[in-house]
């Protein structure tokens, strides 16, 4: 892409609103239940004591999929869209099932069909263009909430790490401190000097090797 090319481009994903580098949806409110407190959780509507003790104890979730089978045993189901207006765990957009999709509140079928019908997604402004063509920008914010793409470990920017739901400062470079990777088994050994194996399977989910 020439320099004129690349001020095009950046200007656009600007004027739309659009992140330019990050690739997990921005969080306007929306808890992660790996990382929630369990006073947070107990303040969502639709979940009592038993629910947030077997959140807590089920972590990490891997998978929106995950979540569901704890959170269905103690919900009903038309408090689904409560509780997941409140809590989730982001969904990879080219892997995620069409049951985990339905799960986020306000899709419906058409909607999951659109989620599905543009894969395979390279970056999360890509999200953003084509959900953009069936809702307005409020909403393709909103769903942005519930879903990532995977970044690539060794050319994602310090920006693009830092969107990785609880990954700070320190993480951060100790993700760009192990460069070049050749392997994600490479990723679990490095990262693994820092953290524990439940976090690296946390963490390795939103992350791959191109």
């Amino acid at each position: 892409m020439n320099r004129r090319n690349l001020i095009w481009a950046t200007a656009v994903l600007f004027s739309l609103g659009i992140p330019a580098a990050a690739q997990v949806g921005a969080n306007n409110g929306l808890l992660n239940p790996n990382l929630a407190s369990e006073e947070e959780l107990s303040a969502v509507d639709g979940l009592d004591g038993d629910a947030v003790a077997a959140i807590v104890d089920g972590r990490p979730f891997l998978q929106a999929a995950d979540l569901h089978a704890v959170v269905s045993a103690h919900v009903a189901e038309d408090q689904y869209d409560a509780v997941y207006g409140a809590i989730w765990v982001p969904i990879d957009l080219n892997e995620a099932t069409s049951e985990e999709i339905g799960l986020i509140p306000g899709v419906g079928r058409r909607m999951t069909h659109e989620f599905e019908e543009y894969r395979p997604y390279t970056a999360l402004a890509q999200f953003h263009r084509e959900i953009g063509k069936y809702v307005d920008d409020d909403e393709v914010a909103r769903l942005a909430q519930y879903v990532y793409v995977r970044i690539d470990l060794n050319t994602a920017s310090g920006e693009d790490i830092l969107s990785i739901p609880g990954v700070g400062r320190r993480m951060r470079h100790e993700f760009e401190e192990y460069r070049p990777y050749e392997a994600m088994s490479q990723f679990r050994r490095e990262i693994g000097k820092y953290v524990d194996d439940d976090e690296v399977e946390r963490l390795a989910r939103y992350v791959e090797i191109r």
